[in-house]
């Protein structure tokens, strides 16, 4: 694998400045084990790991709404990548989905080590610019041909609605939504496929 060459640091760029082939050996390869077994933690309402790795694609390059950088761009390299996409994959998971609990297991208390873990990362900014990450998840939002799943997308990833707040934005009961949010999850995919990001 070409990225087994290249440091954190390599690749963080790399996948910043929208180098498809990194991007896809990275993320969609040598990733790809962690992201489904964190899929197979959640009742996440993706098909496959590869969705999952599309939403979380997707979710670490789109701008704050208050400091306008993306999660990539602020990763202070205080543990490995791998480490930190592990993080915030578990993180984004347990916030919007159920977590699929073993027969086997008994919860009488929650372990605190993942949010130790999470809250013990630093955010040490960088100097990575954050107009070019806008212009790409503009570019891709701007391949989708349907402007209402455009909008879901927006709603949901960008804006991070929970599915209830999304589904109450665009009108629409919690029955028809999951079917139309699938579909707009086919566009996205549609796109960053037309982009060339995977």
């Amino acid at each position: 694998m070409m990225t087994d060459s290249l440091t954190d640091r390599e690749i963080v760029k790399a996948i910043l400045c929208r180098n498809a082939k990194v991007t896809k050996e990275f993320l969609y390869g040598r990733c790809y084990p962690l992201f489904a077994s964190i899929h197979a933690k959640y009742y996440t309402d993706c098909d496959t790991p590869v969705e999952l790795i599309n939403e979380i694609y997707v979710y670490i390059l789109l701008p704050h709404k208050e400091t306008h950088r993306s999660k990539l761009q602020d990763f202070g390299f205080r543990c490995s990548l791998t480490m930190w996409l592990k993080i915030v994959t578990e993180n984004y998971c347990h916030q919007i989905f159920a977590k699929r609990i073993p027969k086997d297991q008994n919860f009488d208390g929650e372990d605190d080590s993942f949010e130790r873990i999470v809250n013990s990362v630093d955010i040490e900014i960088n100097n990575l610019r954050m107009d070019d990450n806008k212009k790409i998840v503009q570019r891709v939002l701007n391949r989708m041909p349907n402007a209402r799943y455009r909008r879901l997308i927006e709603l949901r990833y960008l804006q991070e609605k929970t599915n209830e707040e999304t589904a109450v934005a665009l009108g629409m009961n919690i029955d028809s939504y999951y079917p139309k949010h699938q579909l707009a999850k086919a566009q996205l995919h549609a796109a960053l496929r037309k982009e060339g990001i995977i």
